[in-house]
């Protein structure tokens, strides 16, 4: 499934330029601090439920294998890398799904691809009667009364594929814009993919003059994996 939020506000388009499902951990652009208010993190948040997972990501990126034994959550040891950016494998255009969801008290309420419902299967392939501007879809989704975007990117690690596969979910407005971007690229390397998954600065000043800073994800296609492997300086 993909999103179709642009079919109705193509202005807001932005101009521009396979794995088992199976997973054996998880990053995370952020997490919970000990009052649970959310912290957005500069570096990579690893979670899995393998020590020895654990120990490999924590020597490859940084960081020390915290365990939860108190955590009933199947992935509960936790590194703190030292990095904002890692090279992964991705496998196709399929590897990045995508769609529009609303939850309300751990219960999915609204779910869609921005045009039409995809589930309860009553409602599927009716009008989701989303906001078709841009602009409202997010104002609608900030008041918890509209559907956000769900965004799911599988992939392996260049530096050790043997370790299994990783997920990263998100919730990003800014990735959802690019979505388009990397099916495109991913699409003409035809088959898998050396990636740069990054966490990027973002600073601006609004016309108010508040200063805002944040990290977005990124995902930068780098080259075809094979021909990557082939390169000597690989």
């Amino acid at each position: 499934m993909a999103l179709r939020i642009f079919e109705t506000d193509p202005d807001a388009l932005p101009k521009g330029n396979l794995f088992a499902d199976d997973t054996v951990g998880r990053f995370h652009s952020g997490r919970q601090d000990e009052n649970g208010v959310p912290v957005a993190l500069s570096k990579w948040r690893i979670t899995t439920g393998d020590p020895e997972v654990a120990a490999a990501v924590a020597q490859l990126f940084g960081g020390t294998p915290v365990a939860d034994d108190e955590s009933t959550a199947e992935n509960n040891i936790e590194i703190l890398t030292d990095k904002s950016k890692i090279l992964a494998i991705l496998d196709g255009p399929e590897s990045i799904t995508s769609d529009m969801k609303l939850w309300n008290s751990g219960n999915l309420v609204h779910h869609c691809d921005g045009v039409e419902f995809l589930s309860p299967d009553d409602l599927v392939g009716r009008p989701c009667h989303c906001p078709k501007l841009m602009e409202e879809r997010k104002a609608a989704a900030k008041r918890k009364m509209g559907p956000a975007p769900s965004i799911s990117v599988l992939f392996k690690l260049a530096d050790d594929p043997e370790l299994g596969a990783f997920r990263f979910q998100t919730g990003s407005w800014k990735m959802a814009e690019v979505l388009h971007e990397y099916d495109n690229a991913l699409t003409r390397v035809g088959g898998p993919a050396l990636v740069e998954l990054s966490l990027e600065l973002v600073e601006y000043t609004t016309k108010k003059g508040r200063e805002v800073s944040y990290f977005k994800p990124v995902v930068k296609v780098l080259k075809s994996y094979n021909d990557a492997v082939a390169d000597p300086k690989y």
